[in-house]
């Protein structure tokens, strides 16, 4: 059992990853630590040594099938045990200790997915592929930058964004997870799934926001803290409740799903909420949040033949708005629906989101995609068939969908 002070930015699932844990391993050492919505900095949990998993020998088993079912190497199941690449311990009923697996990808989750993750993986692209370039094209209310990464050198554009809303964080490293696997099957000239990733660049430019509300995100995950520059504002936003996990809007209480130009006064008279709050409050105006406005701006500067806004849940995509949308709209819609097992629906009654505007604004095809089911934050044990989904959905689109 070691002692561990949890640190600003700590959460139980980030610690837990970081010591090769699980969730439940740091509750059962500090049971606490499951009653209370976020960790304070300076209090001290107790983790117990990561356990080891061991594997009994089947008939027909040997050093490489048992390292290639763990994702691991020989020399490092040598390592824990000796003799086994031999042949001489590799016999049925005999107990491996199996050593962690390697990791092949710059992106994956240890614990949450917040801001600081965001940064770090985009410079690991950036670095890794020479093709992927990463720039900021704005700020957050709180200074956090506004990550865009782009891939392909195609005439056609497509913008992509993700966590528009906080407690739909887990979208972000669904998107991420689509731009590795996309540079890496580019480089090694691989296919993606059936698809060709060489047609892709070819044809398509893809502009990606992949955390397009920070703030929020950090506070979904991390809560507000006393010394938060907003502490008073949204504890009373937020009814005084501790805990953040259903909040959707950025820092200033603004809903940024309702934030652009697009019937905007409709949304907002639609909704009714007045001021700040966890959701739905439209703002004082269309693009007055930094984080909107970076969207808009950057649409405007490259205007792109196709967008998407990722959000969660649902296992559906929305693809009308007002009848503004292109004709090809709506057969583009069942075609991403067929791939992904997702529903198609047309939607009625909403206003001011990013699609909508999109659609109004360029008059080209708009979706909003809903991923996984559920309930907001969905589980990280949902991530792999959720950047399954993303991937599906966005590789048909770049696939020359016409």
């Amino acid at each position: 059992m070691q002692q561990y002070i949890a640190r600003r930015g700590d959460t139980v699932s980030r610690i837990a990853a970081r010591h090769g844990l699980t969730p439940e391993h740091v509750i059962q050492g500090n049971p606490w630590a499951g009653s209370q919505p976020y960790l304070y900095p300076g209090q001290v949990l107790f983790l117990p040594s990561a356990p080891r998993k061991r594997y009994a020998v089947q008939a027909g088993d040997d050093a490489q099938s048992i390292a290639s079912l763990f994702g691991v190497g020989i020399d490092e199941l040598e390592m824990l045990n000796p003799g086994v690449s031999s042949g001489r311990i590799c016999l049925p009923g005999k107990v491996l200790v199996i050593p962690a697996a390697t990791r092949g990808t710059e992106v994956y989750l240890h614990g949450e997915y917040g801001p600081a993750e965001i940064e770090a993986d985009a410079a690991r692209l950036a670095d890794r592929y020479s093709f992927v370039s990463s720039e900021v094209i704005g700020h957050s209310v709180l200074g956090k930058p506004l990550r865009l990464l782009r891939i392909g050198s195609g005439p056609r554009h497509l913008h992509v964004n993700a966590a528009l809303h906080a407690n739909e964080w887990l979208t972000s490293p669904c998107l991420m997870s689509f731009l590795e696997e996309y540079a890496a099957a580019y480089e090694s000239g691989a296919d993606w799934h059936g698809r060709q990733p060489v047609d892709w660049h070819r044809d398509w430019t893809l502009w990606a926001v992949p955390m397009a509300n920070p703030d929020g995100v950090e506070l979904v995950q991390e809560g507000a803290m006393p010394d938060h520059p907003h502490y008073a504002e949204l504890m009373r936003w937020n009814c005084g409740r501790r805990s953040f996990r259903h909040w959707k809007a950025n820092i200033r209480g603004v809903d940024l799903g309702d934030q652009f130009p697009a019937h905007w006064e409709e949304e907002r008279d639609r909704r009714q909420v007045p001021g700040p709050a966890p959701r739905d409050y439209s703002g004082p105006a269309p693009l007055s949040e930094p984080e909107a406005a970076a969207l808009a701006a950057l649409a405007e500067r490259v205007p792109g033949d196709a967008a998407v806004s990722l959000h969660s849940q649902g296992a559906e995509i929305y693809w009308n708005y007002r009848g503004y949308e292109p004709p090809e709209s709506k057969q583009w819609a069942a075609a991403l629906a067929a791939v992904s097992g997702y529903r198609a629906v047309e939607l009625t009654g909403s206003d001011a989101g990013y699609k909508d505007w999109f659609i109004e604004r360029f008059r080209k095809p708009g979706f909003t995609v809903e991923l996984g089911v559920g309930k907001n934050p969905l589980p990280v044990a949902d991530f792999e068939d959720m950047a399954l989904d993303t991937g599906l959905i966005l590789s048909a689109i770049l696939s020359n969908l016409k």
